[in-house]
């Protein structure tokens, strides 16, 4: 428990359930000893919080891209985009939005990027001539 001479403090939240393990310390030498202590009961914590764990029980989650990836020492790659039905461009972004209008220099037709607008990286529009 926290006191007039504490100087540290660390806070852990268990991903079950939420369990908080505070630590607190007066000097770095005790903090060190403290979290090596949890350290070495941190198996007697999880057994403990499972136990008493009163949430939905054997619910499984989809598996991440990375955490696929990390079971086969594998890379994760961004798939291009799909093309589009009935033809059109596509870049990076996705599918290219075909845009019309008139400027004083008269009619002008072009494939935009799907960038939101005042993204940096946003790709360069191919005029149709």
């Amino acid at each position: 428990m926290a006191s007039e001479t504490t100087k540290y403090q660390i806070n852990f939240k268990t991903h079950k359930d939420g369990t908080l393990v505070n630590i607190y310390a007066d000097s770095i030498k005790e903090l060190e000893t403290q979290i090596t202590d949890i350290s070495m009961i941190s198996a007697l914590i999880k057994s403990t919080e499972a136990e008493l764990y009163t949430g939905p029980r054997n619910v499984a989650s989809a598996p991440t891209v990375e955490s696929v990836a990390q079971a086969f020492g594998a890379t994760p790659v961004q798939a291009a985009p799909a093309a589009p039905a009935g033809g059109g461009n596509t870049c990076r972004h996705g599918v290219m939005a075909l845009r019309e209008g008139t400027s004083a220099r008269g009619p002008w037709k072009g494939y935009m990027c799907a960038a939101p607008k005042g993204a940096t990286d946003k790709c360069d529009t191919i005029w149709v001539r």
